[in-house]
């Protein structure tokens, strides 16, 4: 095999595991796939089509950009390119730029309060259209690194799960590259040729703590190769005995069985002489 085709087979193999392991898929399903133009949501969205004929069960797909009306933002690029292709798709236009120039100081992060908007307007579509489930272009390092941030900033050990349901109960949200590589999605993307649209709303910001994550775990593979996939793997083997969590293991319930203990005698042996 060529390296394209063994890059190719890889991230359909760990696809199709993470969409088994999680049951993401059911028949009859109506998925809305997010598009931002980055690399991941179009290597998600082309991995969901190439699977759809070969699927066991029939599900729909539906790609949903969101134009946020940011300035320099071309408009025709990501609708040619899916027409070309005949991939339905839909464009939700929003002035979330807007409201983020508004509410933000100069100088100040606006990542979050454009990702709370973003998700608010899909999330409200996925809903009113009838969509069963909302596919995220969120990868394994984003899982890893989102882990370290909350453990370091939030004092939580908390991830992003492969598959949620979101906190208004109303859409199941899932990530089928959560076993999948950056640099994979990355390499194929480009081997793909895709029609890249980066984030200018707000210079593609990215925090320092994100950014002093993403160095130290760079680092980590560089000197232990591996080492993110088995924190990746360590999120699937949970032990809440473990832990520390009260309300996630009954701790305070916690007794010695002291027949368990000492099957052969009422207490604990001792060291007499003959």
């Amino acid at each position: 095999m060529t390296e394209a085709e063994k890059l190719t087979s890889r991230l359909r193999h760990q696809f199709g595991q993470a969409i088994a392991d999680y049951a993401m898929i059911e028949d009859g399903d109506r998925i809305m796939v997010c598009l931002s133009g980055g690399k991941d949501s179009w290597t998600l969205l082309d991995l969901l089509r190439e699977l759809q004929p070969r699927a066991p069960i029939r599900f729909e797909l539906l790609a949903v950009h969101l134009d946020q009306k940011q300035p320099g933002y071309d408009a025709r690029i990501l609708p040619e390119y899916l027409k070309q292709r005949n991939i339905p798709f839909h464009v939700i236009e929003q002035d979330t730029y807007s409201v983020v120039q508004r509410l933000v100081p100069a100088g100040r992060t606006m990542c979050s309060l454009c990702s709370r908007l973003r998700r608010g307007a899909l999330y409200d579509f996925a809903v009113n259209h009838g969509f069963t489930r909302i596919a995220l272009g969120h990868h394994r390092d984003d899982i890893v690194e989102t882990l370290f941030l909350n453990l370091f900033h939030q004092a939580r050990l908390k991830a992003m799960p492969p598959k949620l349901r979101s906190d208004d109960g109303r859409n199941i949200v899932i990530r089928p590259l959560a076993y999948c590589s950056e640099s994979d999605i990355a390499a194929y993307a480009a081997m793909r040729a895709f029609p890249i649209i980066p984030c200018d709303l707000c210079g593609s910001q990215e925090t320092l703590q994100r950014k002093s994550i993403k160095a130290m775990l760079a680092e980590w593979e560089r000197t232990s190769p591996g080492r993110i996939e088995n924190i990746l793997r360590s999120l699937t083997r949970v032990d809440a005995s473990h832990l520390a969590d009260s309300a996630l293991y009954d701790f305070k319930s916690l007794r010695a069985d002291a027949g368990e203990r000492y099957p052969d005698a009422q207490g604990p042996a001792t060291n007499r002489r003959s």
